[in-house]
């Protein structure tokens, strides 16, 4: 239906081609500097260094007598970057060597050697810049389409290819590629949104409010417990009429609706369940689907129950059930799922004893249904006769009464994506019965509807000639036969595949003012610029004027859309990405084993954690420690923290004594650096060095195996390592590995406090801990041997604990300020962090000095720094 082959001509060598471009880091070789190198670091480092990095000892696989200092050579250049900083850092001579320089020695090399490193890396950043050219990755690329065609809905990232990642990022151009297959990928999802945004049919569709009930839903009466022998009754669906009737589940023929005769009846007419969503137990409001996406307002009516009869460990048989009033509230996640069983979260609320309502307004694609799980309660799976919330006189339930749905709502009409592409051309239906728009005068119809369409996606203004490129296309289009309506979407397509839309253009040098606007929104909305950014760069205000340009920050850090901004920093800084990509051991953490809530709070709680720190321009080391915490009932109960109720997400402050605060003991953290089933103070330790403290630690020998945790319990994990530690190769490392995941240790696999190790039973069933998990099954774990949280920094400062820890690590606030700079350094400008831009994170660390490195006074530091505003 489109014309690919004409669009593969236009589009593809042009793509390819500007993905060529790289930063080729050539230039004329400073002239003093071969002579410096061997009028004076050369004779210096013969002095110090040649005895164990020659050809013959050539220790760590360096042989400085071979090492050129041709600084144009990257790979070269990052070798000497290397001996510049063991140097600096005092590593290198080794301290356990006699012969060293002394301190002015020292500095005089570490200075002579910085200095032409930053001269070598300024040349090249003048030359090609710091950063190559790059395209969207694929999740701005979703963004930018919804915010162009204004359809928050659209969903086309799962479309595109996954993109590569670089410095920890997928904003390096050197990591997003642009192949054939990356093109024909971008032509579907263009065309995709395209059509998805047109109108679906001749006139506005009915806002219609439909009114579904529990008691006529497929998934409900499917799963009607009427005989106790039949299924397990916590797994069953309830037909509920008053808190004061009972209901003869023997009988098939029980009532499961009454009149309107009895308001105080009807009130409590619902079906209830005992158990959280769970196959096959996963009840939903299946005779709704929706018609078409867009927006639409959901409101849910249920309230709390609780099920008799008693319950000692097993469920009696009765042949009656009695139910009361809930004893407190229950949360509720709801969810849009599509064939096949695709579930995308859509948010939560509290359900209360009495019935309530509550609303949501949500964006749905078409043919998704709505699926409410209850999601403190337990999830079984048979045989399970065991509900750890199950008291003697009966469990908690939820009774769903019906679901609501407004909808489509629509703020205008037609939709501003069809009215982007055709305006206010007339509509009417083929022979297919497909919409299709109509024109009296294609050719001048096309080319202003073009225009004007190209002017909203570009982030620049646009020329004659470029529209004259498309403008050509559409016309071959109609030549060859498409109707005017395939002809636009054949050319609209084109546009969301070119170059100038799917890449940022920036060129080396100082960025104009599109270049920045483009750049910042980018950086914090993680879509394009909006019409306030757009006109501040037609006004060419924000190139030169550093106040207009901190204005426009502080805007876009007060905007709901830097909530992209946190999900696609976080997802790559700390790994929250990886947050699902493990489960609990259903043997070991039977008590996490199947806990969505638990998962789903905890990155909800890191992302509202980080947020707090920018909104509040709290200061940096609060990434390391703080006195307070983001949390929801479940994370409460998770951290041991009273008086927290619901599943709302809100600042809760800690007592003095408290492990808690800061990224370190998070659960979202501790979860995606553990496997599901055993931790790792190597995996920790790493990570803390590398994420917080901004130290990345070398790859292991590949000779050396990787240690097996031992889940019978007979040795730590510390002993394992201490022999481990004992191959001379491993211990340099892993002394400044190790300490800070020994103090990690403290933490179970998703976060939870513990003073032992969790072990498998062998054969003594008397040494089981006492408990049932989600699914109803008994714990088969026992504590095993104690944890040990003490280390030994290798400076030699000991800690002995988790508490002590964060204290040593905040005796220097300026590293944890400048680590986290360097982080959005990368995420914001694409370009890893080079030698020559450390002066300038100095720089910036010195004006967000007065705030105490406050988070957000070091966003708009960065903006105003060079190194963001020079490509």
């Amino acid at each position: 239906r489109i014309q690919r082959s004409s669009l593969y001509c236009l589009i593809v060598p042009a793509a390819l081609a500007v993905s060529a471009l790289r930063s080729s880091g050539e230039g004329d070789e400073d002239g003093d500097r071969g002579l410096v190198f061997e009028d004076k670091i050369a004779p210096m480092l013969e002095n110090y260094c040649f005895d164990c990095h020659d050809s013959d000892v050539k220790k760590g696989g360096l042989d400085l007598t071979a090492l050129r200092f041709d600084l144009d050579d990257e790979q070269i250049f990052e070798t000497w970057v290397k001996v510049h900083d063991r140097v600096a850092a005092g590593e290198m001579p080794p301290a356990k060597k006699k012969h060293q320089p002394t301190s002015s020695k020292r500095d005089w090399l570490v200075g002579k050697l910085s200095s032409q490193l930053i001269a070598a890396d300024h040349q090249r950043a003048e030359e090609a810049g710091r950063a190559i050219w790059r395209r969207l990755n694929r999740y701005e690329y979703e963004n930018t389409l919804r915010d162009l065609l204004d359809a928050p809905w659209l969903q086309v990232k799962d479309i595109l290819p996954e993109d590569g990642e670089l410095h920890r990022f997928n904003k390096v151009g050197e990591a997003l590629n642009v192949s054939h297959v990356q093109i024909a990928r971008y032509l579907q999802a263009a065309e995709y949104a395209l059509r998805e945004v047109m109108v679906p049919s001749l006139e506005k569709p009915e806002t219609r409010t439909q009114r579904f009930y529990a008691r006529d839903q497929r998934s409900f009466k499917g799963k009607l417990h009427y005989s106790p022998f039949n299924r397990s009754p916590e797994r069953a669906v309830y037909p509920l009429l008053d808190h004061t009737a009972q209901v003869d589940v023997l009988d098939k023929k029980a009532p499961v609706t009454v009149g309107e005769s009895d308001p105080a009846i009807r009130k409590r007419e619902a079906f209830g369940v005992t158990a959280g969503a769970y196959e096959p137990l996963e009840v939903k409001f299946s005779e709704f689907k929706t018609r078409q996406p867009g927006k639409y307002r959901l409101r849910v009516s249920a309230y709390t129950f609780w099920a008799g009869p008693g319950f000692k460990g097993k469920w009696y048989r009765p042949d009656r059930y009695h139910t009361s009033v809930g004893r407190r509230a229950e949360p509720v996640v709801l969810y849009s799922e599509a064939p096949p069983r695709r579930l995308r979260r859509l948010g939560g609320f509290n359900v209360y004893p009495e019935p309530t309502e509550q609303e949501l307004v949500v964006w749905l694609l078409k043919d998704e249904t709505i699926r409410p799980d209850a999601a403190r309660l337990f999830r079984s799976r048979p045989p399970s006769w065991h509900n750890p919330l199950a008291e003697k006189d009966g469990q908690p339930g939820v009774a769903y009464r019906w679901l609501e749905v407004t909808g489509p709502i629509h703020d205008t009409w037609p939709p501003r994506g069809h009215d982007l592409m055709f305006g206010n051309l007339p509509v009417s239906e083929n022979a297919r019965g497909d919409v299709e728009v109509k024109s009296e005068n294609p050719l001048e119809d096309s080319k202003r509807l073009l225009r004007r369409f190209m002017a909203a996606a570009y982030r620049h203004p646009v020329s004659d000639d470029e529209v004259l490129l498309f403008h050509q296309l559409i016309g071959k289009s109609m030549d060859t036969g498409s109707s005017f309506t395939e002809a636009m979407i054949a050319g609209y397509t084109a546009v969301l595949t070119s170059p100038a839309f799917i890449s940022l253009e920036e060129h080396p040098g100082r960025l104009n003012s599109h270049a920045l606007a483009s750049r910042l929104s980018y950086f914090l909305w993680n879509s394009p610029p909006d019409e306030a950014l757009l006109k501040a760069a037609e006004a060419d205000h924000l190139k030169d004027d550093g106040a207009a340009l901190r204005e426009q920050t502080e805007r876009l850090l007060g905007d709901p859309k830097m909530l992209r901004f946190n999900k696609a920093f976080l997802a790559y800084w700390l790994d929250l990405k990886n947050a699902t990509a493990t489960s609990a051991d259903e043997t070991l953490y039977p008590d996490y084993y199947l806990d969505d809530w638990l998962t789903d709070s905890s990155v909800e709680e890191t992302e509202a954690f980080f947020a707090e720190l920018i909104r509040n321009d709290l200061p940096a080391r609060n990434i390391v420690d703080s006195d307070f915490v983001m949390l929801n009932e479940r994370l409460a109960r998770h951290y041991h923290i009273p008086e927290v109720d619901g599943i709302e997400i809100r600042r809760v402050a800690l007592p003095d004594d408290s492990v808690r605060g800061g990224l370190l003991t998070q659960s979202s953290v501790l979860k995606v650096t553990a496997n599901g089933t055993t931790t790792s103070p190597v995996m920790r330790g790493a990570w803390i060095m590398e994420r917080i403290l901004g130290q990345k630690p070398p790859p292991p020998p590949p000779s050396v195996p990787a240690i097996e945790p031992d889940t019978r319990g007979a040795k730590t994990i510390r002993e394992q390592l201490d022999k481990h530690r004992s191959v001379p190769s491993c211990n340099g490392c892993h002394q400044k590995i190790d300490p800070a995941g020994f103090a990690l240790e403290s933490f179970d696999i998703h976060g939870g406090y513990r003073e032992h190790y969790r072990a498998l039973v062998d054969g003594n069933e008397d040494r089981r801990v006492p408990g049932f998990g989600m699914n109803g099954q008994p714990f088969k774990f026992h504590l095993g041997q104690p944890v040990d949280c003490t280390g030994e920094l290798p400076d030699g400062r000991t800690f002995a604990d988790v508490r002590a820890l964060k204290k040593l690590l905040l005796t220097d606030e300026r590293m944890i300020a400048r680590n986290l700079v360097r982080q959005l350094l990368v995420y914001g400008t694409g370009a890893p962090v080079r030698f020559g831009d450390r002066p300038e994170i100095e720089r910036i660390l010195d004006r967000a000095e007065a705030s105490e490195f406050g988070v957000r006074t070091l966003i708009t530091e960065i903006v105003q720094s060079p190194l963001f505003r020079n490509k």
